[in-house]
């Protein structure tokens, strides 16, 4: 995608059928914990099929502010020389648009007697810390921020305390950051949640030699990591992400005619929400060549042009898709009957307000919307050509990736052509969008 591609704006437009096999971009939660566990243990990580995107590379080049040998060996190959530590940084920590990059590495830094400075982008910069900063200063790091623990951020870590912490909502970038500060705290961490949340920081911690203990409290979990454990740096293969992939797979199922295939797709049972829902909105998926890969369910998915139905999606699934219910507000703008969507407050802090942009836009392209505090509600179309979604709006993004991304998808099956401002920002977490769906046969430009 060129520099002048991702300036001004983005449109799609309804073409033939998509059809074809893609790959999607590595998987952007495994990709910052490769990078910054690689730059905690002794010896090397060599990473393949790391993401590529600027959120990613804006962790990567903090690791290397920490003290670690950063290396690109070639497309998604990438080598890490930990040195089992972190040093103090001798400059700004700029994170970018990361926010899971920026939440987990100050929790991996609160564990060292170190002074270092975060700051990111006018976005990241506008979301708030406190959260992770919470349990971290239970455990004795300090900090200097913002109002509101707003970056930017001076923290002071070192000399922790074992810490028993209960998550008061669903976070696995609270957990992250828990367990990480947790390999340098004496006692070890607990952590409780009160849902299941991604599993991807205990299940990379073993595959460095970590001993984590994991076990089922209710409908949640209990996560003990102990004190005094070293990693050892490994290999690692990123699986394909699925919030990625949902783009081109939903682009499927709401395009008449369209056959598309996704290869080497993760499918953590913590991160398969927005299939389960997809499927009881009666979507055509196939799931084959089922494997293991670096300790993750990976395997290739097929999703074909479907009638869709509205569901109400149960509000505990919210953990496992949060960051796929903009390109399921899209499918259900499609479906026959309501789409409801309900325990997704968490989407208001990312990197913008998802439900009210989310919201803004479908409006604007001709679909009937009800928005709650933490709650979306889409009125599918059906009775009349394309299911009714007229689509011939300018989408205003505020520069969130997801939501650009999302309605380009929708312009794809809309009756008139959907353009987005400040696409630019697709490249956080997706820089091949672009080519990925033309070379499906999308006509976006």
């Amino acid at each position: 995608m060129t520099a002048a591609q991702m300036t001004a704006q983005m449109r799609a437009s309804r073409a033939g059928p998509l059809i074809g096999t893609v790959r999607a971009p590595g998987d952007k939660s495994i990709s910052h914990r490769a990078l910054i566990l690689g730059a905690l243990a002794h010896g090397v990580t060599e990473v393949e099929g790391l993401l590529e995107g600027d959120d990613v590379k804006a962790t990567a080049t903090a690791m290397a502010a920490f003290g670690a040998g950063v290396e690109r060996l070639g497309a998604g190959r990438w080598r890490i020389e930990g040195r089992g530590a972190f040093v103090e940084p001798g400059d700004v920590i700029d994170c970018g648009n990361a926010g899971t990059g920026v939440r987990l590495i100050m929790g991996a830094a609160a564990g060292f007697e170190l002074a270092a400075t975060f700051t990111g982008d006018a976005s990241l910069r506008g979301r708030p810390m406190n959260r992770v900063l919470k349990p971290l200063g239970e455990m004795g790091a300090t900090w200097v921020c913002r109002a509101g623990g707003r970056l930017p951020l001076t923290l002071q870590g070192g000399s922790l305390n074992r810490i028993a912490y209960r998550l008061p909502e669903p976070s696995a970038q609270v957990k992250s950051a828990v367990l990480l500060a947790g390999l340098n705290t004496p006692g070890g961490v607990e952590v409780i949640e009160p849902e299941a949340t991604r599993d991807h920081t205990e299940r990379m911690l073993r595959a460095f030699g970590a001993g984590v203990e994991v076990s089922q409290e209710g409908s949640g979990r209990r996560i003990l990591l102990p004190g005094g454990q070293t990693l050892a740096g490994t290999r690692v293969r990123v699986p394909g992400d699925p919030s990625s992939a949902a783009f081109p797979l939903v682009a499927a199922l709401i395009t008449a005619g369209s056959v598309v295939t996704v290869e080497g797709m993760l499918l953590n049972p913590l991160r398969i929400g927005l299939l389960d829902t997809l499927g009881e909105m009666g979507a055509d998926l196939s799931v084959t060549n089922l494997r293991e890969e670096g300790g993750e369910t990976v395997a290739d998915i097929t999703a074909r042009y479907s009638q869709l139905i509205g569901v109400d999606v149960p509000p505990e699934r919210a953990p496992s898709m949060i960051d796929e219910y903009p390109i399921l507000a899209v499918a259900a703008a499609f479906a026959q009957g309501p789409t409801v969507m309900r325990g997704i407050g968490e989407m208001r802090v990312k990197e913008s307000d998802r439900i009210a942009l989310m919201a803004a836009g479908l409006a604007a392209c001709g679909v009937s919307v009800e928005e709650g505090p933490d709650s979306l509600t889409v009125m599918g179309a059906s009775g009349r050509a394309n299911h009714g979604v007229r689509g011939g709006a300018r989408v205003t993004t505020h520069g969130d990736h997801r939501i650009a991304m999302s309605h380009l998808i929708l312009g794809l099956a809309a009756d008139e052509p959907v353009a987005v401002d400040q696409p630019g920002m697709i490249a956080t977490s997706f820089p091949e969008f672009l080519a990925l769906i033309r070379s499906l046969g999308g006509e976006v430009e």
